[in-house]
């Protein structure tokens, strides 16, 4: 593709600082490849950032929800609400942990989850409430905030995809109990590699999935005071992205200001429709438009050279993996909806601006001859 969705120079011009990095933690008189000096340097870098109350880095986002999960002391026997359009996390984390997830439907303009079907969906076995920010939308927070502690129950955020993003002040991860950052290459904050954060207001919370991530272990090494997992990180990736961290906000710049450009070109489009504007609550970790001809506007670019990428193709509880642990007779027309014609476009910050004018005008010659034809 002439303009890739995802970019192949994502860390071109960071490459001699990582070589580096390789070389001065390689050559160390300590050998501390993992939960070392420089791991504990990025936890503060972001805790001070958003003003949480602890940050534990570890193996990925998926783990980082199954950390907290533990932490919480929620398994078999309970369940915990989740969004039936997103990530399989939203449903694995809580499956490996004993409990059950149930699935509810989505906004259908936003494509987050809509409490009052999370609502609709609590009983007496309910220990969680689960919301995932999704694309560029963070979830109705406040509102959930406000069922989970009408109900007594647990909030966790699902916010792997919304590092940077704030709603009314509070960033994401810190509207709920504790939250979760993802830095696979692909997110906002990617790296080349795996790796993930909790990221909570709860120090005791935040203690316990310290201790889970490195096998259930303290201060002390081989001395175990629970059981715990391997979900801990890479001393060379943290180093990396501390030094990236200056960037960030100059990255997040530019997705949200491509993605305003699209939405400003979208708007009104037959066939076509755009996330809500606004920068409140946003995180342009990909910006995806409905399309009622998604498929036809997905080889109408790629024709072009411009690539485009599908998420999610099916809501989880239509899936093999999840579709037993789903309510009989359960439906969510949302969900479905938006898996029929959700598509997202290139947003990285790499982009010039010739490049997104064509992402744009392909978009929107492609409304115009479905629209007339």
């Amino acid at each position: 593709m002439e303009i890739p969705f995802f970019p192949p120079d994502l860390f071109d011009t960071d490459r001699k600082v990582m070589l580096d990095l390789i070389r001065e933690i390689g050559t160390a008189a300590d050998q501390k490849f993992i939960l070392g000096e420089h791991t504990a340097a990025f936890e503060r870098t972001l805790r001070d950032a958003v003003g949480a109350a602890d940050v534990v880095a570890c193996g990925s986002g998926t783990s980082a929800l199954g950390l907290v999960l533990r932490a919480m002391d929620i398994g078999p026997g309970q369940e915990v609400v989740v969004p039936a359009f997103g990530c399989a996390p939203l449903a694995s984390a809580v499956l490996e942990v004993g409990a059950r997830p149930v699935f509810a439907d989505v906004d259908r303009r936003t494509m987050v989850v809509d409490p009052d079907d999370v609502a609709a969906r609590i009983t007496d076995r309910t220990a969680a409430i689960m919301p995932a920010h999704l694309f560029s939308i963070m979830a109705d927070v406040p509102r959930l905030v406000e069922l989970a502690d009408a109900h007594g129950l647990r909030l966790l955020e699902d916010s792997a995809v919304a590092q940077g993003a704030v709603l009314r002040g509070t960033p994401a991860g810190l509207w709920g109990e504790a939250g979760v950052y993802s830095f696979v290459q692909v997110k906002s904050f990617g790296m080349p590699g795996e790796g993930g954060a909790v990221v909570t207001r709860d120090a005791e919370l935040g203690r316990r999935a310290r201790l889970l991530r490195n096998h259930g272990q303290g201060g002390t090494r081989f001395v175990h005071e629970v059981v715990g997992v391997n979900s801990r990180f890479d001393e060379i990736q943290a180093a990396f992205q501390t030094y990236r961290f200056a960037g960030f906000a100059e990255r997040l710049e530019r997705r949200a200001s491509i993605a305003e450009h699209y939405t400003a070109r979208f708007t009104g489009l037959p066939g076509v429709v755009p996330p809500p504007p606004g920068r409140d609550g946003r995180c342009y970790y990909v910006y995806c438009v409905q399309a009622e001809r998604r498929d036809r506007l997905r080889d109408f670019l790629g024709e072009r050279g411009i690539g485009t990428h599908v998420y999610y193709p099916q809501p989880l509880p239509r899936q093999a993996a999840f579709a037993p642990h789903a309510r009989a007779g359960d439906r969510w027309p949302n969900a479905e909806h938006a898996a029929e014609r959700i598509l997202a476009l290139p947003v990285h910050p790499h982009l010039t601006d010739a490049e997104v004018e064509r992402v744009a005008d392909a978009v929107c010659e492609f409304a115009e001859v479905a629209h007339v034809r």
